[in-house]
């Protein structure tokens, strides 16, 4: 699992590989992930929105931006976890996805971004 820590809320990430069954066209690769947004600080968090950069192998960048994530804009209470899984579609046997949420300290009520850690996507005959 790739980790990274930002003000007191960590990011964890798991990657699978699902081949190409059910993927739009014969060409794209399917991975899912698993993310693990643990809440380390003394405040509760409440998700509000994600933005991910999604590179492949041949230089495309894709961006995606929006409210929550699968359909949810969770509330984090201090030492509390929340998962979820979700996946994305590559022209490309191999990639990295990145990103950050934003997140709102509902003590506060601050806003502040939490990086998430770089990732890489590769179907499973490429590492060697």
């Amino acid at each position: 699992m790739t980790q990274k820590i930002t003000q007191g809320i960590a990011v964890g990430v798991e990657t699978f590989y699902h081949g190409t069954a059910g993927a739009l066209s014969a060409e794209e690769y399917t991975f899912a992930y698993r993310i693990t947004i643990h809440n380390l600080s003394d405040f509760p968090v409440q998700l509000l929105r994600r933005h991910w950069i999604i590179f492949d192998s041949i230089g495309l960048l894709r961006e995606v931006k929006g409210d929550g994530v699968v359909g949810q804009q969770p509330i984090i209470e201090p030492n509390e976890k929340f998962q979820y899984v979700s996946g994305t579609g590559m022209h490309t046997e191999i990639g990295k996805m990145t990103g950050t949420y934003t997140m709102e300290n509902l003590f506060n009520k601050q806003v502040f971004d939490v990086e998430i850690p770089q990732f890489e996507l590769i179907v499973p005959h490429k590492m060697n």
